[in-house]
């Protein structure tokens, strides 16, 4: 189970503000979460195979290429606050 300080300590981390309400949906959402977790934990998996991937080994993507981007003037032409080339923003540190 978590405690509502819990939850106030991780919104803390996350730089997020949540009411009261929310630190007790929060709370009832999380704890639910961890006790679905701890149920995971009793599942016995000795005796089920090891699957390295489900769909075979065939990559069925499409390989990677570069390409130029030729909007990228109109783009940076409507950043509010730019540097250079770069989009400038409100440092989060």
């Amino acid at each position: 189970m978590i405690t509502k300080d819990e939850v106030k300590y991780i919104a803390k981390l996350a730089r997020i503000g949540v009411s009261e309400k929310e630190v007790e949906k929060f709370t009832r959402d999380l704890s639910a979460v961890l006790d679905w977790v701890e149920e995971l934990k009793k599942v016995d998996i000795e005796k089920i195979s090891e699957i390295s991937h489900i769909f075979g080994r065939e990559n069925s993507l499409r390989e990677d290429r570069v390409e130029k981007f030729a909007e990228a003037e109109k783009i940076i032409e409507l950043f509010p606050e730019k540097k250079e080339r770069y989009d400038k923003v409100k440092s989060i540190f």
